[in-house]
Protein backbone atom coordinates (compact mmCIF):
# COMPACT_ATOMS: atom_id res chain seq x y z
CA UNK A 1 0.00 0.00 0.00
CA UNK A 2 2.58 2.57 0.93
CA UNK A 3 4.38 1.71 -2.64
CA UNK A 4 1.19 2.40 -4.52
CA UNK A 5 0.92 6.15 -3.37
CA UNK A 6 3.80 7.27 -5.01
CA UNK A 7 3.56 5.21 -8.13
CA UNK A 8 -0.22 6.70 -8.63
CA UNK A 9 0.86 10.62 -7.35
CA UNK A 10 3.94 10.23 -10.40
CA UNK A 11 1.52 9.03 -12.91
CA UNK A 12 -0.80 11.82 -11.60
CA UNK A 13 1.22 14.60 -11.57
CA UNK A 14 2.82 13.42 -15.38
CA UNK A 15 -1.19 13.39 -16.68
CA UNK A 16 -1.47 16.86 -15.24
CA UNK A 17 1.74 18.35 -16.51
CA UNK A 18 0.58 16.89 -19.55
CA UNK A 19 -2.61 18.43 -19.95
CA UNK A 20 -1.07 22.05 -19.05
CA UNK A 21 1.84 21.41 -21.52
CA UNK A 22 1.00 22.71 -25.05
CA UNK A 23 2.56 21.82 -27.94
CA UNK A 24 4.06 24.26 -30.44
CA UNK A 25 1.93 23.71 -33.65
CA UNK A 26 3.84 22.17 -36.69
CA UNK A 27 4.37 24.67 -39.74
CA UNK A 28 5.07 22.81 -43.57
CA UNK A 29 6.54 24.73 -46.14
CA UNK A 30 6.14 24.12 -49.84
CA UNK A 31 9.12 25.25 -52.05
CA UNK A 32 7.73 28.51 -53.74
CA UNK A 33 6.70 28.24 -57.57
CA UNK A 34 9.09 31.24 -58.49
CA UNK A 35 8.21 30.89 -62.10
CA UNK A 36 5.89 33.46 -64.00
CA UNK A 37 2.57 31.53 -63.73
CA UNK A 38 1.59 32.96 -67.18
CA UNK A 39 4.87 32.25 -69.37
CA UNK A 40 3.83 29.84 -71.82
CA UNK A 41 5.06 26.61 -72.15
CA UNK A 42 5.30 23.64 -74.93
CA UNK A 43 2.34 21.46 -75.85
CA UNK A 44 2.66 18.30 -78.01
CA UNK A 45 3.44 19.71 -81.02
CA UNK A 46 7.17 20.95 -78.57
CA UNK A 47 10.09 20.50 -81.20
CA UNK A 48 12.14 18.49 -78.26
CA UNK A 49 10.90 16.46 -75.53
CA UNK A 50 12.86 16.23 -71.87
CA UNK A 51 11.84 13.68 -69.57
CA UNK A 52 13.01 14.80 -65.71
CA UNK A 53 13.34 11.39 -63.58
CA UNK A 54 12.49 11.82 -59.94
CA UNK A 55 15.69 12.86 -57.70
CA UNK A 56 17.59 10.64 -55.78
CA UNK A 57 18.18 12.38 -52.34
CA UNK A 58 20.82 11.98 -49.50
CA UNK A 59 19.28 9.81 -47.08
CA UNK A 60 19.16 12.67 -44.18
CA UNK A 61 17.11 15.03 -46.74
CA UNK A 62 14.42 12.12 -47.10
CA UNK A 63 12.39 13.16 -43.90
CA UNK A 64 9.99 15.33 -42.98
CA UNK A 65 11.91 17.65 -41.50
CA UNK A 66 13.88 20.99 -43.20
CA UNK A 67 17.39 20.49 -42.79
CA UNK A 68 19.70 22.62 -40.83
CA UNK A 69 23.40 22.59 -40.78
CA UNK A 70 24.89 23.75 -36.91
CA UNK A 71 28.64 23.86 -38.16
CA UNK A 72 30.90 22.26 -40.48
CA UNK A 73 30.00 18.22 -39.30
CA UNK A 74 26.00 18.86 -38.05
CA UNK A 75 22.95 18.02 -39.24
CA UNK A 76 19.41 18.94 -37.40
CA UNK A 77 16.11 17.94 -38.69
CA UNK A 78 13.33 20.74 -37.75
CA UNK A 79 11.02 18.66 -35.71
CA UNK A 80 8.11 21.62 -36.40
CA UNK A 81 9.28 22.68 -39.23
CA UNK A 82 8.34 19.96 -42.01
CA UNK A 83 7.86 19.61 -45.93
CA UNK A 84 4.21 19.83 -46.81
CA UNK A 85 4.76 17.16 -49.16
CA UNK A 86 8.29 14.72 -49.79
CA UNK A 87 11.04 16.58 -50.84
CA UNK A 88 12.02 14.48 -53.65
CA UNK A 89 8.31 14.96 -54.99
CA UNK A 90 8.26 19.00 -54.45
CA UNK A 91 11.94 18.99 -56.30
CA UNK A 92 10.39 16.82 -59.15
CA UNK A 93 7.82 19.10 -59.95
CA UNK A 94 9.56 22.45 -59.18
CA UNK A 95 12.21 21.40 -62.07
CA UNK A 96 10.05 19.76 -64.49
CA UNK A 97 7.57 23.81 -64.43
CA UNK A 98 11.47 25.58 -63.99
CA UNK A 99 12.61 24.07 -66.86
CA UNK A 100 9.15 23.79 -69.27
CA UNK A 101 9.17 27.84 -68.71
CA UNK A 102 13.71 28.27 -69.35
CA UNK A 103 12.51 26.12 -72.36
CA UNK A 104 9.96 26.91 -74.13
CA UNK A 105 9.92 25.09 -77.17
CA UNK A 106 10.92 21.76 -74.62
CA UNK A 107 7.68 19.28 -74.05
CA UNK A 108 9.34 19.20 -70.21
CA UNK A 109 7.10 15.43 -68.87
CA UNK A 110 7.74 13.34 -65.75
CA UNK A 111 8.33 10.15 -67.71
CA UNK A 112 9.10 9.07 -71.58
CA UNK A 113 6.29 8.36 -73.91
CA UNK A 114 5.70 5.01 -75.61
CA UNK A 115 6.91 4.17 -78.41
CA UNK A 116 5.21 4.86 -81.79
CA UNK A 117 3.32 7.97 -80.29
CA UNK A 118 5.46 9.85 -83.13
CA UNK A 119 7.50 11.82 -80.89
CA UNK A 120 11.16 13.26 -81.31
CA UNK A 121 13.73 11.35 -79.48
CA UNK A 122 13.87 12.93 -75.96
CA UNK A 123 16.75 13.81 -73.04
CA UNK A 124 16.16 12.22 -69.77
CA UNK A 125 17.44 14.09 -66.91
CA UNK A 126 18.68 12.45 -63.84
CA UNK A 127 19.51 14.62 -60.56
CA UNK A 128 21.34 13.68 -57.15
CA UNK A 129 20.96 15.50 -54.63
CA UNK A 130 23.09 15.82 -51.22
CA UNK A 131 22.09 18.61 -50.17
CA UNK A 132 19.19 21.16 -49.52
CA UNK A 133 19.32 23.13 -46.56
CA UNK A 134 20.09 25.76 -44.35
CA UNK A 135 23.52 26.91 -43.35
CA UNK A 136 24.94 28.06 -39.94
CA UNK A 137 26.39 30.99 -41.79
CA UNK A 138 22.54 32.13 -43.39
CA UNK A 139 23.57 30.23 -46.85
CA UNK A 140 20.62 28.14 -48.35
CA UNK A 141 22.78 25.34 -50.31
CA UNK A 142 21.46 22.90 -53.11
CA UNK A 143 24.05 20.48 -54.24
CA UNK A 144 24.69 17.25 -56.07
CA UNK A 145 25.06 15.95 -59.24
CA UNK A 146 23.02 16.04 -62.85
CA UNK A 147 22.95 13.83 -65.98
CA UNK A 148 21.59 14.07 -69.51
CA UNK A 149 20.98 10.66 -71.37
CA UNK A 150 20.08 10.27 -74.49
CA UNK A 151 16.94 8.05 -76.21
CA UNK A 152 19.72 5.25 -76.13
CA UNK A 153 20.69 5.78 -72.90
CA UNK A 154 23.66 7.39 -73.68
CA UNK A 155 25.39 9.82 -71.42
CA UNK A 156 25.51 13.04 -73.00
CA UNK A 157 25.97 15.52 -70.16
CA UNK A 158 26.83 15.36 -66.92
CA UNK A 159 27.67 17.93 -64.09
CA UNK A 160 28.30 18.37 -60.26
CA UNK A 161 26.66 21.73 -59.05
CA UNK A 162 26.83 23.50 -55.73
CA UNK A 163 24.69 26.81 -55.47
CA UNK A 164 23.65 29.07 -52.47
CA UNK A 165 21.66 31.86 -51.89
CA UNK A 166 21.88 33.94 -48.89
CA UNK A 167 18.34 34.35 -46.33
CA UNK A 168 17.06 38.27 -46.38
CA UNK A 169 15.73 37.27 -42.84
CA UNK A 170 16.14 34.97 -40.14
CA UNK A 171 13.52 32.23 -40.00
CA UNK A 172 12.03 29.12 -41.58
CA UNK A 173 9.72 30.73 -44.00
CA UNK A 174 13.20 32.66 -45.28
CA UNK A 175 14.82 29.95 -45.66
CA UNK A 176 12.40 28.07 -47.97
CA UNK A 177 12.26 30.97 -50.23
CA UNK A 178 16.45 31.05 -50.48
CA UNK A 179 15.89 27.21 -51.21
CA UNK A 180 13.74 27.79 -54.46
CA UNK A 181 16.44 30.61 -55.10
CA UNK A 182 18.97 27.84 -55.24
CA UNK A 183 16.28 25.55 -56.83
CA UNK A 184 16.15 28.08 -59.71
CA UNK A 185 19.44 28.62 -60.02
CA UNK A 186 20.39 24.95 -60.65
CA UNK A 187 17.35 25.28 -63.19
CA UNK A 188 19.44 28.09 -64.85
CA UNK A 189 22.59 25.70 -65.37
CA UNK A 190 20.69 22.56 -66.63
CA UNK A 191 18.97 24.75 -69.18
CA UNK A 192 21.93 26.10 -70.31
CA UNK A 193 23.52 22.78 -70.82
CA UNK A 194 20.47 21.87 -72.88
CA UNK A 195 20.78 24.78 -75.15
CA UNK A 196 24.45 23.88 -75.95
CA UNK A 197 23.57 20.14 -76.92
CA UNK A 198 20.90 21.35 -79.78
Amino acid sequence: MTLRAPVLALLLSTWLAGCVTETAPTSRYALPDTTNATAPVAGAAATYRLVVSAPELARFLDVEGIILQLDDITLNEAQRHQWASPLGQQLARGMRRRLAVRLPDTRVMDRAEPAGTGASPSLTLHLEVDRFHGRFDGQAVAGGQWQLRNADGRLVALSPFTVTTELDADGYPALVRALGESWDKVADEIADAIEKLR
